[in-house]
């Protein structure tokens, strides 16, 4: 994912003690743009509901959802199942589930979402399938049945076509935050020095670093050289070293409530979480030409279904962690920086005003101690490019990146509690840059298309975190 979005630069916060920052952006986009929805009426026909938003339970089959055609009754949990999808000609074949034990009620449980006779029924033309991950469908089955073929070995073969969620969700509503499980994330370290840690559970660790995770947080250490200038002695070979840690959940919010079938009065969905990160950069870094050097060392996926009611939804996150470094090839430098804060990316949908962004960060540094030799400017960041959406439709696209730039005349030793040894000018800095886009596949929803991507907002917000200047 490389985000697109025009870089918006708000006004700096300059300290010379480090301090708190925050920020959040609503940009202006057109028409599709407004202010954040207020809370939405209760639908007028009075058999809306309030489902409940949870995370599928783990283990066991998860029931698809089925709405049929003959439009008796509302979405049900089925005891049907994809046993086979095959995306290129939207041909799935559909068989009876195995019968396991019954779902244990909620809160919100009704007549309307609990199993009844017609769940045992055949599929037929019109119904419309909600699936969790099946065979050929690892990022589930969202689809409308546009013809029954005939029976084979294996089930029902059917051909099927694209729907939305408004098909199946009807003028119901939904609200909640579910976090990622971290035992549920795939990691593909792309390049050596990379380790994975999460916790789950009480007493249940994994990883090098588990033991002092707090529960629900996945973390990626990385240790690793970057290019190094080729007119560096040995002893500034460049290096990166440190870790990323969060705690990733989905926000989803749906509002049925529109009257005619145009869709939903509202939705939402977006990503959300806790951020820490610890880095270290070190040595004279070779210079960058043009765009920085961004060097990815970990791809992070995970594909988890919440159960919205009846209905399966099937979210997929990716999460690509990386390493940036912009140098000219003159400076050394040996800087480290802690970082904690907050992240909130998504889209908001409110009938007759369309989709509005949601891009908000707030970011909190630690002391740092550093020290920058010659004349030159570097800047070095560890960030994270995130995606999230539908049934494997990209959905939102963002890209979050705490950063340290330095720049110096000749060598400067900086602590920021006050201490420094220097000669001439020099000057550090903290920061993150937070941007993104909202995608077409958000039309999942049942909402209309947008004409182009629509931009989070990009944010820039940086801090100074210590300088000065001296003659010999």
């Amino acid at each position: 994912m490389r985000t697109l979005a025009r870089r918006l630069l708000l006004p700096g916060l300059t300290t010379l003690a480090l301090t708190a920052t925050g920020c959040s952006s609503t940009p202006h986009t057109g028409a599709a743009d407004a202010a954040a929805p207020a809370t939405l009426a209760p639908a007028g026909d009075g058999t809306s509901q309030q489902l409940d938003v949870a995370a599928a339970p783990q283990g066991t089959p998860t029931p698809a959802a089925v709405a049929r055609a003959d439009g008796k009754g509302k979405t049900e949990q089925s005891s049907l199942k994809v046993a086979s999808y095959d995306q290129a000609s939207g041909r799935a074949v559909i068989a009876k589930a195995p019968q396991g034990p019954a779902p244990k009620p909620t809160k919100s449980a009704s007549p309307s979402s609990s199993p009844s006779p017609t769940a045992d029924k055949p599929v037929a033309v019109g119904d419309v399938i909600a699936s969790a991950p099946a065979p050929g469908a690892p990022n589930g089955l969202l689809a409308k049945v546009t013809e029954v073929v005939g029976k084979t070995d294996s089930g029902t073969e059917v051909k099927t076509a694209s729907t939305t969620l408004a098909a199946v969700l009807n003028d119901d509503k939904a609200d909640g935050k579910v976090p990622v499980d971290p035992s549920t994330v795939t990691v593909e370290p792309l390049m050596k020095g990379v380790t994975f840690s999460w916790a789950k559970g009480p007493g249940v660790k994994f990883g090098p670093q588990s033991a002092k995770l707090p529960l629900g947080n996945l973390r990626l250490d990385v240790n690793a050289a970057v290019d190094t200038a080729p007119d560096a002695p040995a002893s500034a070979g460049a290096s990166v070293s440190g870790f990323v840690q969060l705690a990733p959940q989905v926000e989803f919010s749906y509002d049925g409530g529109a009257s005619g079938g145009s869709g939903p009065r509202g939705a939402t969905l977006g990503m959300s979480g806790e951020w820490s990160s610890q880095w270290k950069l070190q040595g004279r870094a070779a210079a960058s030409t043009g765009t920085p050097k961004r060097i990815p060392f970990a791809k992070l996926h995970s594909a988890p279904v919440i159960q919205v009611g009846p209905v399966p939804v099937v979210v997929n996150l990716d999460l690509t962690c990386y390493v940036q470094v912009e140098a000219d090839g003159r400076v050394t430098l040996d800087v480290q920086q802690d970082v904690k804060g907050d992240f909130k990316v998504g889209g908001s949908y409110a009938l007759g005003k369309g989709w509005t962004p949601i891009s908000e960060s707030h970011v909190k540094s630690t002391p740092v101690t550093a020290t920058v030799a010659a004349t030159g400017k570097v800047k070095g960041a560890l960030g994270a490019e995130a995606s999230v959406g539908l049934y494997g439709a990209v959905g939102v696209s963002a890209d979050f990146a705490p950063y340290l730039r330095g720049e110096a005349d000749a060598k400067a030793s900086a602590s920021s509690d006050g201490k420094t040894s220097l000669s001439g000018a020099w000057a550090l800095y903290g920061g993150f840059d937070l941007s993104g886009n909202l995608h077409l596949q958000l039309s999942l929803f049942g909402t209309p298309l947008f004409e182009r991507k629509i931009p989070l907002g990009s944010l820039n917000r940086e801090w100074a975190l210590a300088s000065g200047h001296a003659e010999r």
